[in-house]
């Protein structure tokens, strides 16, 4: 991450937001199916892990939380985890902006709005 430049900040902004994301997606009722509350890379670091221990996880290993299957069954987790994925992208630059996030959210809102 380059600190000389602001855009370093919005990206990584962006990559947490993805994370948060995956907290409150993970905690949703899916076909009486929900699952309980757990810290991102719950399964791959210890519950408080080290700055080395996370850099070697996201950073050198390039894991991501887990998405289950299940997700894809129901539209708004779809589109959701969609949404993540392209907030964690390895390459920062490749990530989403703020703005296309918002939109997207903004625009699947107005189209589950029509089906009622």
């Amino acid at each position: 991450m380059n600190i000389e430049h602001f855009d370093s900040f919005k990206r990584a902004d962006v990559y947490a937001l993805g994370l948060i994301f995956w907290e409150i997606s993970r905690r949703c009722n899916v076909g009486g199916i929900y699952d309980e509350y757990q810290l991102p890379f719950y399964d791959a670091v210890p519950s408080d892990p080290t700055i080395e221990e996370m850099r070697r996880v996201v950073c050198v290993e390039r894991q991501r939380p887990s998405i289950p299957n299940r997700w894809q069954s129901c539209e708004a987790l779809h589109v959701m985890s969609k949404l993540m994925k392209e907030c964690w992208y390895h390459n920062a630059t490749a990530r989403l902006t703020a703005l296309r996030i918002k939109k997207t959210l903004a625009n699947f809102r107005a189209s589950e709005e029509l089906k009622m």
